[in-house]
């Protein structure tokens, strides 16, 4: 009695899929070729069901993929977003949500108290744009600082600063929160400067950007300031108490003991 080494037709399949780097196609290829065999599909619909598994795997693979180099700080979405609940009117919200602002490389300044929903909100619009198919670079100002630092010593900032514009839409999220080093100062009018005109820049601050001349010196304020919102939508939240402490006093903020 013999046994046959010779692999069967599914398995050449599989293993053509492998070398041809077709991950998805191949994931799925044997139940849909089963399902293809029992219920008499057309060829061409089994192999219309596969390509398209490969391409709905490779969308899912570059939006995880643009969402893990944004570099967004918790994973907020829009899916927990309370429209309702927050101070920025619901016509303005929704034509954020629209993304056409980025797509016209205007920039967004959102100002306003601690705990309005800013970051949010924020996050959860770089969270539509990866899903929308664009680029996003998540930062704070101290970040931003970092760049300058690591570049300096080689002289390459002007190139680190150029590979951030690369992405459709930066975001810089919680200026003012912190006093502004020189190093943030100077990483953050050289984003605003390269960024202008030629990709969309959003920020969230505590202060007015008009008050900026508060966090690091006025000249460079001015000038940084001035390419900011001369293509910029400027939303202002208010509030007198923090989501998060409403949501920490009614016991939202954990999940309950025991």
């Amino acid at each position: 009695m013999s046994t046959s080494l010779e692999a069967s037709p599914l398995e050449e399949v599989e293993a053509h899929l492998r070398r041809l780097r077709l991950p998805y196609l191949r994931s799925a290829a044997r139940d849909v070729l089963a399902t293809a065999k029992a219920q008499r599909w057309d060829p061409a619909e089994a192999l219309r069901v596969l390509l398209a598994e490969e391409v709905a795997g490779r969308d899912r693979a570059m939006v995880a993929n643009r969402r893990r180099t944004a570099g967004f700080p918790s994973g907020k979405s829009f899916e927990a977003w309370d429209e309702k609940a927050s101070s920025i009117p619901a016509p303005t919200q929704r034509a954020l949500r629209t993304l056409e602002w980025v797509e016209r490389r205007e920039n967004l300044a959102l100002c306003g108290p601690s705990g309005t929903g800013k970051s949010h909100f924020l996050e959860a619009i770089g969270s539509a744009a990866v899903e929308r198919g664009l680029k996003v670079s998540w930062f704070s100002l101290e970040s931003l600082g970092a760049v300058i630092r690591r570049h300096r010593a080689d002289d390459s900032v002007g190139k680190a600063i150029a590979r951030i514009c690369r992405a459709d839409l930066v975001v810089v999220d919680d200026i003012g929160m912190l006093p502004v080093g020189a190093e943030a100062a100077e990483a953050f009018y050289r984003l605003i400067d390269a960024a202008y005109e030629r990709r969309s820049v959003a920020v969230s601050s505590n202060l007015h950007p008009a008050g900026f001349d508060e966090l690091m010196p006025k000249t460079l304020a001015t000038a940084t300031v001035d390419r900011l919102l001369h293509h910029a939508h400027v939303v202002v939240t208010e509030g007198d108490k923090s989501f998060r402490l409403a949501e920490a006093t009614s016991g939202k903020g954990v999940v309950p003991l025991g």
